[in-house]
């Protein structure tokens, strides 16, 4: 490996992070030591340089700005025909996920002036700023900064803003994890309080800290939380009973989870590691299999891609981390979670935010305002495909999606995705990337 400069030290922005300056740290220090480094992955941006046999420029530009939000957007989450987007301000609110198109081409831009405003699309309004949402069915759920999960039943839903009888879906609360039962039966018997603080004391169902992530099983049966207060928990999605807590699976606020297929859990903590768990076949609690220690600061996010042979992970030192399975694992029979990183992928200018994968692409979002299309090729090469800009502030959330209609519609020669970017200057932009075959 040869020298490279080292991450950009993470300095305090209250955009980001709590009191207790734990995570989400921007990159903004100006001065530069080398040390030894892991290798860029080869990325080569279409804007800097000519096109070759190895790469294919991207078209892209953004079709419509959704507004509504007055304050930061933090999650989105696609689910059937709806866009889900949750904010500081405790609003989560349903769009289309195919909005009206104010804007064809670059040659006529999205601006503030042509953007889609809507007020009429608040789907709930809760007690803590909106940290995660993601669907299951007929349930949303929503991780807050007020250490709740709150679980939203969506009624007449058929994928359309109305029913066949006309009625509009409506959405209605149908829980607050932990529940009141789960809350009363762990209550009386001391050993199930755990210390917080100095002085309190809580039940282990219950977080003490902002939920900042949530995932369901491939099953949707379970439900998992991760928290600035250092844990993950388990709660069943049928009753809403929390099952397990790992208490003390950082030794910082985790800020990023990910599931396989295969069981295992990936976590990424302001402690700069990534954790991989499971449970194992003789034990009805979850274990740690492996540590991954590469990055030198905050682990903000965290993607897998769909057969769970790669990890991505974006940090505060403005790289992508690519992981792959270790194969001389899986040769010798003892598949064990391990990773190897096999690279970094470098462009961002500052911390990186958010991470999300759909089919071949990497869509990573930035401090620097910027999104990032990164394309997954052979022998570990990535390549960015595009560089999107317009929002005025960090991008907090990300989203992706193969626009299947476009794609129908359109010519054999490119693949329509729709991606989605929510940011700290309120804005939800989407984007229409058309990516060539290879």
């Amino acid at each position: 490996m040869g020298m490279l400069p080292s991450p950009l030290g993470c300095q305090t922005n209250n955009e980001f992070q709590s009191n207790s300056n734990k995570h989400h740290l921007q990159s903004e220090s100006s001065s530069l030591s080398s040390q030894p480094s892991l290798p860029s992955i080869p990325s080569l941006s279409p804007q800097q340089q000519q096109h070759s046999a190895t790469t294919t420029q991207a078209t892209h530009h953004c079709i419509s700005i959704l507004k509504g939000h007055s304050s930061d957007v933090f999650s989105l989450t696609l689910a059937g025909k709806f866009l889900y987007s949750g904010s500081s301000d405790s609003e989560i609110r349903a769009w289309s996920r195919h909005p009206p198109v104010i804007s064809n081409s670059n040659s006529s831009p999205c601006s503030s002036s042509n953007s889609i405003h809507s007020n009429h699309n608040i789907v709930a309004v809760g007690k803590g700023a909106v940290k995660f949402l993601i669907v299951s069915g007929e349930k949303l759920f929503s991780g807050h900064q007020d250490h709740k999960i709150r679980v939203w039943r969506i009624e007449n839903n058929i994928d359309d803003d109305y029913n066949s009888h006309g009625r509009p879906i409506m959405y209605t609360r149908l829980a607050t994890l932990p529940t009141l039962s789960d809350r009363i039966l762990r209550f009386f018997p001391p050993k199930n309080h755990v210390q917080v603080r100095r002085h309190k004391k809580c039940t282990w169902v219950h977080h003490n800290d902002t939920i900042s992530v949530l995932a369901l099983s491939h099953d949707a049966s379970l439900l998992y939380s991760v928290s600035w207060d250092r844990t993950f928990k388990i709660w069943r999605t049928s009753d809403f009973k929390c099952l397990e807590s790992v208490a003390n699976a950082h030794d910082d606020a985790i800020n990023a989870l990910a599931l396989s297929n295969d069981g295992y859990i990936y976590t990424g903590s302001a402690d700069t590691k990534i954790k991989v768990w499971r449970k194992l076949p003789d034990n009805k609690k979850h274990s740690l299999v492996t540590t991954l220690e590469k990055h030198k600061s905050t682990v903000n996010a965290l993607a897998l891609t769909t057969d769970g042979s790669v990890l991505y992970s974006g940090a505060c030192d403005r790289s992508i981390l690519v992981w792959k399975k270790d194969s001389s694992a899986a040769v010798a029979g003892e598949e064990n979670g391990n990773m190897v990183v096999v690279g970094a992928l470098r462009g961002h200018t500052k911390a990186i935010l958010c991470l999300t994968v759909v089919s071949d692409l990497v869509c990573s979002g930035s401090a620097d305002k910027t999104v990032r299309i990164w394309r997954r090729g052979i022998e570990n090469s990535h390549y960015c495909l595009a560089v999107l800009e317009g929002h005025r502030r960090p991008v907090k959330c990300i989203t992706a999606a193969v626009d299947r209609y476009e794609s129908l519609t359109m010519n054999s020669n490119s693949a329509s995705y729709l991606v989605y970017s929510g940011s700290l200057d309120c804005d939800i932009r989407v984007w229409k990337v058309l990516v060539p075959f290879l």
